[in-house]
């Protein structure tokens, strides 16, 4: 089989096979050989490693992961791919294929049944439309893990590293960095896909803590403080959580927090009673949650 990343291997299939891209799906192929070698580089496969490829479009990347891993299983939604999947990946007997969207797999079991149970790692070109969905699905439904390579959308990767005082801060930034190290790796221009997406691209790995960094009564709870906190990031925090219709407590059940409440921890924490959630680090809102 023919290297798959190139414009003109990628656009031979699509032709053989009359594939059409699903809008819906976010379908962008990558088409530059020296980012995928890189990809691979950055998630540091070996061959005693296990990897699950979310979104292989044609299997592209996949190819290059199936080089190096011991076993790759590739998730793909799209049931038009499985038919190019089988033809571009059938000299790898390491690889299995998987018509299924990635939400739904139990990855759990996967793991206990090829490979002992121990941590996985992950590598995809991410939809940009599902890409916090399938993040934090990873990683609150505490699938056995180890670190996650994955192509983003670039304002969405920065997203996920930043700390407070930057307008990209937010929701995801918390969730992210309290489960794993996040850091860019490399950046990507739209000529390197087809179709060209209108946004540029990063890679960025997360390499997940075998502990959190912050100690929380309880994640629920954590979480639903931190998303009521920047559902209305120009609210005070105070004003925030006291208004807030859908924080939760530690059994998921509805909550309800004054102000005064929110004051209270405040003055403990030495912060003013009118700082923002969005002046808050990944420290300080663990304490929050803690103190309320």
């Amino acid at each position: 089989m023919a290297n798959l990343g190139t414009p003109a291997v990628t656009a031979e299939i699509i032709k053989k096979y009359n594939f059409t891209f699903q809008k819906k799906y976010g379908q962008n192929f990558l088409v530059d050989t020296n980012i995928l070698k890189n990809i691979v580089a950055f998630a540091e496969i070996t061959n005693e490693d296990c990897v699950v490829e979310i979104g292989p479009g044609i299997g592209t990347l996949t190819q290059y992961l199936a080089e190096r891993a011991r076993e790759v299983l590739a998730v793909e939604i799209d049931k038009n791919l499985i038919p190019i999947l089988k033809e571009t990946l059938s000299e790898y007997q390491n690889v299995s294929i998987l018509n299924e969207d990635i939400l739904k797999v139990d990855l759990l079991k996967f793991t206990e049944e090829r490979n002992k149970g121990c941590p996985i790692k992950i590598v995809a070109n991410l939809p940009y439309y599902i890409t916090t969905p399938i993040i934090m699905n990873l990683f609150e439904g505490h699938a056995p893990v180890s670190d996650i390579t994955i192509m983003v959308q670039k304002e969405v990767a920065d997203r996920m590293q930043v700390g407070p005082g930057n307008k990209d801060y937010g929701a995801l930034s918390l969730a992210v960095q309290y489960y794993a190290k996040p850091k860019i790796v490399m950046n990507v221009s739209p000529h390197c896909f087809i179709p060209r997406p209108n946004v540029g691209s990063s890679v960025i790995r997360l390499i997940r803590y075998d502990v959190p960094p912050v100690e929380v009564c309880s994640e629920k709870k954590f979480f639903s403080i931190i998303h009521a906190a920047f559902n209305q990031r120009r609210k005070t925090l105070a004003n925030a959580l006291s208004n807030s219709e859908t924080l939760t407590d530690s059994d998921g059940e509805r909550m309800k927090v004054s102000r005064q409440q929110v004051y209270d921890a405040l003055e403990k924490m030495g912060l003013s009673m009118t700082i923002r959630g969005e002046a808050l680090n990944l420290k300080e809102f663990a304490q929050l949650c803690n103190l309320l």
